[in-house]
């Protein structure tokens, strides 16, 4: 904007209420003060306000006499500067007269700028101020308060702090809570202005902050908060703590004085930007910092997950067995030179769980980082309820998982090096068999209630876990299902004597009481269109139909009467559809499908079930344990044959020709079989069920979108998000990666249920401030194990229902509690977690997230906050003393501000 378009009395007013910032920087039109002014202040407003001087509470007389205008006249402007947000007004106890004030540009007029919804609307540069100010203007003088003299502040947890015998009042949100008779909860002003920036981090803004005494008269007056009860805040309190949202007061007041209490996200909040985007925590810190117990610790990782400055890392507990060389200590803003290349710009992005040296091995490799450290530890107390929702946060289906999952962290338990591993899925079907009794059953609370409608396609893993915790929301959640089942494979692709059918409908029906909502027997697309739901209001799509179909050889005689796709198979018994197989049967494949299917095979009336596969022994990518029970069941396994054709005789199959496979995988793993034609085999078959791989199959689901479809028919989208290039539809589970593992998928259903909610609530983006749970294990050969020092006792087996061998129902038995309590003793509990105390903020959110009483706040500060008019003093003199630990031009810098701010503070 050039000079001559200024207006002077905007520029005037904004740079009293910059404060020092205001003194120390030029105000053009592309500064956040002016344009957050220039569109809702008349000069008119700016004369009565510019009358009224900066943080004076002002009687209706003394502005009356100072503007020199009539009193209606002057009442009106007052009325508009207190309806736009620039004068803050309340009434007086002592006399019974209102008090009109101005405030500084923030914490204060900025935020009751925002909440008044309907301007923000119609002027959404008040929002891009918010956060361009609050960024621009902290950035020269974050490294330069002193310790919690920032202008907001962290106020910790109160249970947190409640027996610490050297708290005092100011630093208990209950001494708030009893000082004022007046309180109102408004949106959140930090996540309103990210809302209209579009970027947004998923934590909604609506009724979360709340306001006390004058700022509650003011926010009810003027429409910006709805008045509460004492027990309303409270319960708002308590909501912020149990969603990760920590507490900040504005600190511009004498000591026990403010007007609010902001409930908090980190990656949102503009103030938290001290801690998380400036490195410079010191600013806002409480006296408290985090302390963990080691021996308490079991490295669940909720704590890390909830840290609002990333404080927390998940390590480990075991000693090296090699020398640790001392790491050079991190430069920090207490005694090095600041700047920009010293920030964390990308805080919103780059969160990190994991400490360098990794953590442990047994959360890592599961795909839905479970806790399992946890679980297991919450078990071995008998804590099954509390084990039970633990799991659940990341995998609402354990019972499921407890009788199919591959237990790939059993196979990177650390217990391994010393004998055998953990047996972690036994323990959690013990947890997880609660659910079987509806009296038991764990069903979560909601978080909020939101109603968007979310059509999930497909009610196998990926689309029943995306429905869970969608629900969670209390979206309006319908799954839609082709078949007459829901579970996908689970339903029918698992047989019965692996997952018994009413565990898996126990688990479900927690997502009928959440009120996800069933509609089998529908294929989309054929039934009825993405568009037709569209029309019908569904904002959001799942498509996770997973991969139904069968592969085939591409070999003579497939298409014999007696050849079918193992799939079909597994599906035509689920459904107890009496499958056409009789004889000899032949199962082609080598996975855990082909598996399934040759076991399923035996129980049918057959005379006999070989099983011929590409792979070695040693090179089978079915489960050890599989082929086992495999064994057991009368299977024969044929190992290096690969199938040259299908013989027939009138239209049937009598036979398979193999020939030796020599290779299954070059020599970068890359799956190039290699035949020797010459070496062949000829075997009698009157059924062959071929289970070589499965494929995807869109019918006309995708029809008319722009949904692309990549190799193998997966649907391309973002690896994060897992949106399509439609950009209201989601993917996940198998039809994205391919075949995989149950409990991919379940991981898969959550984060689409994330990007879901991201999507639909307006404003927000789909990556910021978003975990993306990237773990590493140490590394199990550099650390010592004392054999001695852990119990001896060995694994625990599971019994055998033996009237249940053959048949299709599971034979395997649940632990009994003394095995649970011997398997949960031989845990090492080998991960732990570490606090880096300087960027540690004392907010205490890490103790309410804690089952196991493993972290505490400490007191390590003295630190008090004083009133706005004192702190540039205090933030000068801060500079001297932190001038004098750095050389060179951070003492300039330093010098510079002290400067500035003395001037400024003793102008007349």
């Amino acid at each position: 904007m050039a000079k001559s378009e200024l207006r002077p009395k905007i520029v005037k007013l904004a740079k009293m209420v910059g404060g020092v910032a205001g003194a120390m920087n030029k105000i053009d039109g592309d500064q956040p003060e002016y344009y957050a002014l220039d569109g809702v202040v008349t000069d008119e407003m700016a004369d009565v306000a510019l009358v009224m001087g900066l943080r004076k509470p002002r009687t209706f007389e003394y502005i009356l006499k100072k503007c020199k205008r009539t009193p209606e006249d002057t009442q009106r402007i007052l009325d508009e500067l207190t309806q736009v947000g620039v004068a803050k007004v309340w009434t007086d106890r002592s006399d019974g007269k209102p008090r009109y004030f101005v405030n500084i540009f923030a914490p204060g007029m900025l935020e009751m700028m925002v909440n008044n919804r309907e301007q923000l609307a119609a002027h959404p540069e008040i929002g891009r101020a918010f956060e361009e100010y609050t960024r621009r203007r902290l950035a020269p003088m974050a490294a330069m308060f002193p310790e919690g003299m920032a202008m907001m502040r962290i106020i910790p947890v109160e249970d947190a702090v409640k027996d610490d015998p050297g708290v005092q009042p100011w630093e208990k949100l209950s001494y708030y809570l009893d000082k004022y008779d007046t309180f109102s909860v408004s949106d959140c002003s930090c996540r309103q202005s990210r809302k209209v920036m579009g970027d947004g981090c998923g934590h909604l803004d609506k009724d979360i902050c709340i306001q006390m005494g004058t700022g509650a008269e003011y926010y009810i007056k003027t429409g910006r908060g709805r008045q509460i009860s004492r027990e309303e805040a409270e319960e708002i309190l308590k909501f912020a703590e149990d969603n990760g949202l920590m507490h900040e007061m504005p600190a511009t007041e004498e000591l026990g004085e403010s007007a609010a209490i902001c409930n908090c996200c980190s990656c949102s909040c503009f103030s938290m930007r001290l801690a998380t985007y400036f490195e410079t925590p010191d600013a806002i810190r409480s006296n408290y910092t985090a302390v963990v117990e080691p021996l308490d610790c079991v490295a669940c990782g909720q704590c890390v997950e909830n840290c609002p400055t990333n404080a927390l890392k998940l390590g480990h507990s075991l000693c090296a067995t090699k020398p640790v060389v001392p790491k050079k200590p991190a430069a920090t803003a207490r005694d090095h030179a600041w700047s920009e290349k010293n920030w964390n710009v990308d805080y919103r992005t780059n969160r990190e769980d994991v400490a360098p040296e990794g953590t442990a091995p047994c959360k890592t490799a599961c795909p839905a980082h479970i806790a399992v450290q946890g679980y297991i530890k919450l078990a071995a107390q008998g804590r099954y309820m509390e084990a039970l929702e633990l799991i659940k946060k990341e995998n609402p289906f354990p019972a499921v998982c407890g009788r199919i999952c591959p237990h790939g962290c059993e196979d990177e338990c650390t217990r391994g090096n010393i004998d055998e591993p953990i047996a972690i899925d036994e323990i959690k079907k013990f947890i997880a068999d609660q659910e079987l009794d509806t009296e038991k059953r764990f069903v979560p609370k909601k978080r909020y209630h939101l109603g968007n409608k979310i059509a999930i396609i497909g009610g196998g893993p990926a689309g029943l876990a995306c429905a869970y915790y969608l629900a969670l929301d209390d979206y309006a959640v319908t799954v839609f299902e082709r078949e007459e089942k829901l579970g996908g494979m689970l339903a029918m692709g698992i047989p019965a004597f692996r997952l018994e059918k009413d565990v898996l409908d126990a688990e479900i029906d927690v997502l009928r009481q959440l009120g996800v909502q069933f509609k089998t027997g529908v294929n989309v697309g054929e039934d009825i269109t993405l568009d037709d739901l569209r029309a019908q209001g569904y904002e959001a799509f799942y498509l996770a139909i997973g991969a139904q179909g069968g592969r085939q050889l591409g070999i003579d005689g497939e298409d014999a009467q007696g050849v079918m796709t193992g799939v079909d198979f597994l599906r035509q018994v689920a459904l107890g559809q009496k499958p056409e197989i009789s004889g000899k049967v032949v199962v082609i494949g080598g996975g855990n499908v082909a598996i399934d299917v040759a076991r399923t095979a035996t129980r049918e009336s057959v005379d006999s079930v070989q099983l011929f596969c590409l792979e070695s022994p040693e090179e089978m990518p079915a489960l050890d344990e599989e082929i086992h029970e495999a064994k057991a069941d009368a299977v024969a396994f044929n190992n290096g044959w690969g199938p040259k054709s299908i013989l027939t005789e009138d239209g049937a199959v009598v036979g398979v020709e193999f020939m030796r496979c020599i290779q299954v995988f070059d020599a970068e793993g890359h799956f190039v079989p290699q035949y020797d034609a010459a070496d062949t085999l000829v075997v009698d078959a009157d059924t062959v069920l071929v289970s070589v791989g499965q494929s995807i199959e869109w019918g006309s689901l995708l029809a008319g979108s722009t949904v692309e479809t990549g190799r193998g028919n997966t649907v391309q989208a973002d690896d994060f998000t897992y949106q399509t290039a439609q950009p209201d539809v989601f993917v996940g589970g198998d039809c994205y990666t391919g075949p995989q593992f149950a409990i991919n998928a379940i991981a898969a259903g959550k984060e689409g249920a994330i990007s879901i909610h991201r999507f639909v609530q307006p404003g927000q983006n789909l990556v910021y401030g978003r975990d993306r749970r990237e773990y590493h294990a140490f590394d199990k050969d550099g650390v010592a194990i004392e054999i001695g020092s852990f119990d001896s006792t060995p694994r625990q087996r599971p019994g055998v229902a033996e009237e249940n061998r053959g048949t299709f129902k599971d034979d395997r038995l649940t632990f009994t509690e003394e095995q649970l309590k011997a398997e949960t003793e031989r845990c090492l509990g080998c991960g732990a977690v570490q606090v880096d105390d300087y960027m540690c903020v004392g907010c205490g959110m890490c103790t309410t997230k804690c089952a196991f009483d493993a972290i505490h706040l400490v007191r390590t500060g003295d630190s008090k906050p004083d009133v706005y008019e004192k702190l540039p003093m205090k933030i000068a003199a801060n500079a001297v003393v932190r001038g004098s630990k750095i050389a060179g031009k951070s003492v300039e810098t330093g010098a510079k501000f002290a400067e500035a701010a003395v001037k400024h503070f003793t102008r007349k």
